[in-house]
């Protein structure tokens, strides 16, 4: 898993790992997710792929949208 850069110092996300069929979240509490297209959805999948990457928003957009 890689790290969440957390550019915003107010995440809750300490690393993730995008995979072929969703992506896997841990959270500070070491407490890990798994958010799958099937179960979520595919565009909610691209937009957490995407946050992921950018460093900031994850946590937010997956209690907000997930």
């Amino acid at each position: 898993m890689k790290l969440y850069k957390n550019l915003s110092n107010e995440s809750g996300i300490a690393k993730y790992e995008i995979l072929s069929n969703g992506i896997r979240v841990q959270w500070d509490s070491g407490a890990v997710y798994f958010y799958s297209g099937e179960s979520t959805g595919v565009e909610h999948i691209a937009e957490m792929n995407r946050l992921a990457e950018l460093g900031k928003g994850l946590a937010t957009y997956i209690n907000q949208h997930v």
